[in-house]
C-alpha cells in the first residue's frame, strides 16, 4: 500500500456497527413503539443486554462516548435508581422471562458503580432474565479507579470478561489525553482479575493519538501482549471537534497526517499479528483458541454496537440513557440528557426517543454490510437470493467499486466482492458502496484509515 492510496481514500465513513447508522435514526421511534415491538417477541428468544453508565472521574479529551464527569457518588446513585426501574419496566413488556446470553456493560466508566451496587444491579437483571449457564458478562473496567475489593465484588457478580482500555502507554500521549494510566498500573489490576477468576481480557488500544509515531505503536504492542488478553481492539482516534468540544483540548498539530496514521497502524498490525494473533475483521484480533477467531474461521462472526461479536441473538435491548436497542423490527435508541430518561422512566414511559423500523431494502444492504465486514468478502448473489432479490439489483454498488477494484484493493469474481489484502484497511469504504442512505442529509463520520 502506497502513501498516495491512503491520501487518496482519506475519506469519513461509518464503522458500520449498525445498518442503517446511528446518524440516521429519527423520532418516528418513540416508547409506543417500542413497547409494540417488545410485546410481539416471542418469548423462546434469546437475546443480549446493554447497559450504559455514563459518568466518570475525568474526562479523557479523546473520548467519543457519552458521558458526565462526577466527583460525587449522589449522581451516579440517583442513576442507579433509575436503571433498577428501567429494568423492571422492560420485564413487564416482555412476553415473559426471557433468556440472557450475553450482558454488556458500557460508559462512561460502568465500574463508577460501588461494589455493592453491582450486586444490586446484576441481582435485579438476573430476577427479570433468565441468565444462561453460559452467559458472558461483560464489563468495561477502568484501572484508574479500581481496587482488589472491587475486581472481587465484580467476580461475585459473574463477570467473566472485562475490556480495559489502554489507548497508549507512552506517557506524552497520555498527558496530552488527559490519561495518565501507566502499564504498571493496568498490570496489576489485570493481576487482580485473574487472582479472582476473571480470565477473559479485552484491551483496546488506539492509534492517530497526539505524538504517536509507529515505532511508539509497536511498543505499545509489545508491552500490551505481556498483559496476555485474548482480544486486541486497535481503533484509529477519530477526531471529531465539532461533536465532541472536549476534544478541542488536543492541539491538532500532534495528530499524525494520514501517512502517519498508515503507518501507524500498518506497524501496529503487523506487530500483533508476529506475536501470534488472529486479524479479525477491520480492527480486532484475538488468540487463535479464542472464540471470536474460531467463529471467523467457522463463518459465524458477527457485527453489531459493541463491534466484533460471536454473540448471534436478533436481539439486544438497550438499558440507560443513549443506549441503543436492536430488535428484529428495527432499532430504538433511550434519550440521551439524564433528565429526560429519568422522567421518562418514573412516569412508567419507555425513554425512547428516536430509532428506525427496518425495511426489507435496510435488511438485504444490512446483511451484505455485515458479511463484508465480518469475512471481508461477500457473495451479493447468495445473501440477496435469502432476501429475494437478485445480484442484478446491485449493479449501481458494483460500478462504485471500481475506483476500489482499480487500486487493487477489492477483487470481483461474478457477484462476490472480496477485500485483498492491501485492501484490508479500506474494508468501510467498500461497505459505503451499499450503504443507501450516506448521501442523505449532511452527516459526518471519523476517518476511513
Amino acid at each position: 500500500m502506497t502513501v498516495d492510496l491512503a491520501a487518496k481514500y482519506d475519506l469519513r465513513v461509518p464503522r458500520y456497527t449498525s445498518y442503517p447508522t446511528a446518524p440516521h435514526f429519527d423520532e418516528s421511534v418513540d416508547g409506543d413503539v417500542y413497547r409494540g415491538w417488545l410485546a410481539d417477541l416471542d418469548p423462546a428468544t434469546e437475546l443480549s443486554l446493554y447497559s450504559h453508565i455514563p459518568f466518570c472521574d475525568e474526562m479523557c479529551w479523546f473520548c467519543g462516548c457519552y458521558t458526565k464527569i462526577v466527583k460525587r457518588y449522589e449522581p451516579v446513585a440517583e442513576y442507579l435508581e433509575t436503571l433498577l426501574q428501567e429494568i423492571d419496566l422492560l420485564a413487564g413488556a416482555l412476553p415473559g422471562r426471557l433468556a440472557a446470553r450475553h450482558l454488556h456493560w458500557g460508559g462512561g466508566s460502568p465500574t463508577m458503580l460501588t461494589g455493592d451496587d453491582w450486586l444490586r444491579l446484576i441481582d435485579r437483571l438476573r430476577a427479570a432474565f433468565r441468565f444462561t449457564d453460559d452467559a458472558e458478562v461483560a464489563v468495561e473496567l477502568d484501572p484508574r479507579t479500581a481496587t482488589e475489593d472491587y475486581v472481587r465484588a465484580l467476580a461475585r457478580a459473574g463477570v467473566n470478561r472485562t475490556s480495559i482500555g489502554q489507548q497508549d502507554f507512552h506517557p506524552e500521549t497520555q498527558r496530552a489525553i488527559n490519561r495518565i494510566q501507566p502499564f504498571e498500573m493496568t498490570e496489576q489490576v489485570v493481576g487482580w482479575m485473574r487472582a479472582h477468576g476473571i480470565s477473559a481480557l479485552n484491551m483496546d488500544l488506539m492509534y492517530g493519538l497526539p505524538y504517536q509515531t509507529a515505532d511508539r505503536v509497536r511498543e505499545m504492542v509489545d508491552l500490551t501482549v505481556r498483559l496476555k488478553p485474548r482480544r486486541v481492539a486497535l481503533f484509529g482516534y477519530a477526531h471529531v471537534p465539532w461533536m465532541k468540544t472536549h476534544q478541542k483540548m488536543i492541539p491538532e498539530e500532534t495528530l499524525p497526517d494520514t501517512a502517519e496514521r498508515w503507518a501507524q497502524v500498518d506497524a501496529a498490525s503487523e506487530r500483533l499479528v508476529a506475536h501470534g494473533y488472529v486479524a479479525v475483521g477491520l480492527d480486532h484480533f484475538a488468540l487463535p483458541e479464542d472464540e471470536l477467531a474460531v467463529a471467523l474461521g467457522e463463518g459465524r462472526l458477527h457485527r453489531n454496537f459493541q463491534g466484533y461479536t460471536t454473540d448471534t441473538a436478533q436481539v439486544m435491548l438497550g438499558l440507560g440513557a443513549s443506549a441503543i436497542g436492536q430488535l428484529p423490527q428495527g432499532y430504538a435508541q433511550n434519550a440521551s440528557p439524564l433528565k429526560a430518561h429519568r422522567e421518562s422512566v418514573a412516569d412508567g414511559r419507555f425513554p425512547i426517543t428516536r430509532g428506525l423500523a427496518l425495511s426489507e431494502e435496510d435488511r438485504v444492504r444490512g446483511a451484505i454490510i455485515e458479511r463484508l465486514m465480518c469475512d471481508l468478502r461477500v457473495d451479493v448473489a447468495a445473501v440477496a437470493t435469502r432476501h429475494g432479490r437478485s445480484a442484478d439489483d446491485f449493479a449501481e454498488e458494483f460500478d462504485k467499486l471500481e475506483p476500489l477494484v482499480a487500486d487493487g484493493l477489492v477483487a470481483i469474481d461474478g457477484a462476490t466482492v472480496a477485500m485483498t489484502p492491501a485492501g484490508r484497511p479500506f474494508l468501510r469504504l467498500a461497505a459505503a458502496a451499499f450503504d443507501a442512505y450516506l448521501n442523505r442529509g449532511a452527516k459526518r463520520y471519523s476517518k476511513a484509515v
